[in-house]
This record gives C-alpha cells, structure tokens and sequence, in this order.
C-alpha cells in the first residue's frame, strides 16, 4: 500500500484566515465535490505565494460562497488573498488518476484535469 495523491485544488486563493478558529481549512462544499475531498479529510496546503506548507483537515463550508479560510495557527503561515495548492492523499494499492480541479482568482473552477500516475511533468 502507497499514500498517492487523489485530489488537488490548483491555484485556489484564501479568502480568510481565522486564527481564533479551532484550526482546519473550511473550503466550499460544491468545490470539495468536484474533487471528492471529504469533510474531515487530512489535506496539505501550499502556498504558491509565501512557500509555506501545512497540513490539516478539511470542513465543509456553505455551498456557493467560494470561501477557502485557513483557521487557527495555521493562520499564522497563509494568509488572506495568498494563492494555494490543496492537495489530498489516499492509501491505494494500484496506481491513482487525481482529479485536478484549476481555480481562477474567484475560486471558480475553470478547469478539471486527470493527473495520470506516470505523467511526466514538463520542463
């Protein structure tokens, strides 16, 4: 058994970060479908604008707002209107095909992609 990547919200933009929240990511319910992350899934959280990287769970927020918050002391290393990459691991035996969910400045998905497992990324 291998933990792969699964799902990967690319180019997502936080639009709140809480540190009095007691800590997660709350990302919105209709984003999370399209990529089948859970609600209480753990997620690591990349910060195309800082380099920070975390990890955390996932909760659900309310369907349609686009809200992607960073709560609690991970507050502390991604801020409001930082640009992320939010991605999600399972435990497999066999190969995964990711579903990529690209995200424009409003967190509307613009695209979906499959991220086969030998891709060869370009140079």
């Amino acid at each position: 058994m291998r933990t792969v990547l699964h799902a990967k919200l690319h180019n997502a933009i936080v639009t709140e970060a809480n540190l009095a929240y007691v800590g997660s990511i709350t990302i919105d319910q209709n984003i999370l479908d399209k990529v089948d992350i859970w609600a209480g899934e753990r997620v690591m959280v990349v910060s195309n604008t800082s380099g920070a990287r975390l990890e955390t769970y996932v909760i659900s927020g309310e369907r349609g707002k686009k809200d992607i918050c960073v709560n609690g002391a991970a507050a502390h290393l991604i801020g409001k209107d930082e640009q992320v990459i939010i991605m999600a691991f399972r435990t497999s035996d066999k190969p995964v095909e990711a579903m990529v969910a690209i995200l424009d400045k409003t967190n509307t998905v613009i695209q979906m992609l499959h991220e086969k497992p030998n891709m060869v990324a370009p140079v």
